[in-house]
């Protein structure tokens, strides 16, 4: 089959690899229909050494069962499922308690001999409780929405979820990016009577608006702080949900929120320590988020797409063959791209 590999920063090629196969009665295989670019893979995209043993790239895809290991029940070959970002076995303690990406028996996608998710076919280990059944076929117009279920619209929820975002609230999303558009969506979700989105790029943040953002806020920094407290009569919001992964955008979260807030921070973080100090300490912030357990959510959030509610899909703003994968990474990199979808 044809699959992702990623050699070294700025080198990602499509290359044959040997067909997935059944290697423990737990797995499944299945033939990859939709795919995308995550704005995670970008880093290493950025970074890698040079490698003689590539890394499969991606982990958000959906597809349909080609076959089944004698483990796994209530599927059946030809079934459309989504998988979470990471793979787990959903019964452990951790899985129970919601915390699927701390699971005993999981992993992750492209390392240890797992596929990755930007190729023609993958093994799913621990298959049961991995895969979630999709009501619909491999040409629904849904495909595109639900395969943010794997990883970036539950990446927003999360953000929205465990600040404790509610009925009535004032939210501040900080980034523009595909995880920022969906924590504004999954705002709204939950009822926030007003979000700000802070973000500079236009076009993100004109989609943000229709995702339900009341206010854009372009500046940075300082200036970014000082015009998101002037919207709220001084104070800051309740909840700000940090949806970049960088320093500055952690401290402009703490410039932000109102003393006895909430800061979820979801994007993956591109620092080796938290700037909260005694000053922060002595507004009581909340400091919550992490990485999320894509798989706690996908049951919760597919009705919402089903009944159009909701369009996450929306966040792919381009289209490429597997072949042409190596261009999405570089329009995504080169800010030309918000979301690359892969679709043959």
């Amino acid at each position: 089959m044809r699959a992702t590999l990623l050699y070294e920063a700025g080198d990602v090629r499509v290359e044959d690899v040997p067909d997935p196969q059944i290697q423990h009665p737990t797995d499944a295989v299945l033939r990859i229909v939709r795919s995308c670019i995550c704005g995670s893979d970008l880093w290493p995209y950025k970074s890698q050494t040079y490698t003689d043993t590539p890394r499969h790239m991606g982990h958000e895809f959906l597809g349909v069962i080609e076959e089944l290991g004698s483990d796994v029940r209530e599927f059946t070959v030809g079934d459309v499922v989504v998988v979470p970002f990471v793979y787990s076995d959903n019964t452990c303690t951790y899985c129970r308690d919601g915390l699927q990406t701390s699971c005993t028996h999981g992993g992750t996608w492209g390392v240890n001999g797992v596929d990755g998710g930007q190729g023609q076919y993958a093994r799913v280990p621990q298959a049961q409780g991995t895969m979630v059944k999709l009501p619909v076929d491999e040409h629904s117009e849904f495909l595109p929405d639900l395969l943010t279920l794997s990883d970036v619209l539950c990446t927003g929820y999360h953000a929205a979820h465990t600040a404790g975002v509610r009925k009535g609230d004032t939210v501040t999303v900080i980034g523009d990016g595909a995880v920022g558009l969906s924590a504004v969506l999954s705002a709204k979700l939950l009822g926030a009577e007003r979000i700000i989105l802070m973000g500079r790029h236009r076009r993100r943040t004109d989609l943000g608006v229709e995702f339900g953002a009341t206010d854009v806020v372009a500046e940075r920094g300082e200036d970014g702080v000082a015009r998101v407290r002037e919207l709220t009569g001084g104070e800051g919001t309740r909840t700000v949900l940090e949806c970049v992964g960088l320093e500055a955008a952690l401290t402009q979260s703490a410039g932000v929120v109102r003393d006895g807030g909430t800061i979820s921070r979801v994007g993956a973080p591109q620092y080796p320590a938290i700037p909260f100090a005694f000053p922060e300490f002595m507004r009581n912030i909340t400091l919550t988020g992490g990485v999320a357990p894509a798989r706690a959510y996908i049951e919760e959030l597919m009705p919402h797409i089903l009944d159009g509610t909701i369009r996450p899909g929306r966040v792919f703003d381009r289209t490429i063959a597997l072949e042409d994968v190596a261009s999405g990474y570089q329009a995504m990199d080169d800010r030309l791209a918000l979301k690359v979808l892969i679709a043959d």
